[in-house]
């Protein structure tokens, strides 16, 4: 248990700060909505793809 909220929030933070540093480096600006939102989305998809590859591997 403790071993996934450690990856949830690594991979949080992880998503955050490449979506804030993309933000900032093409659009001039960014707004924490934005980047919290489309970090959490792609959390969202990272624990589905985990999700399907175990249900997969194991039928």
């Amino acid at each position: 248990m403790l071993r996934e909220i450690f990856i949830f929030i690594a991979a949080f933070a992880a998503f955050a700060s490449a979506v804030a540093a993309y933000l900032v480096a093409f659009h001039g600006q960014s707004s924490l909505k934005e980047i919290l939102s489309t970090a959490f989305a792609a959390v969202i998809g990272l624990y589905v793809g985990r999700y399907l590859q175990h249900r997969l591997i194991h039928g």
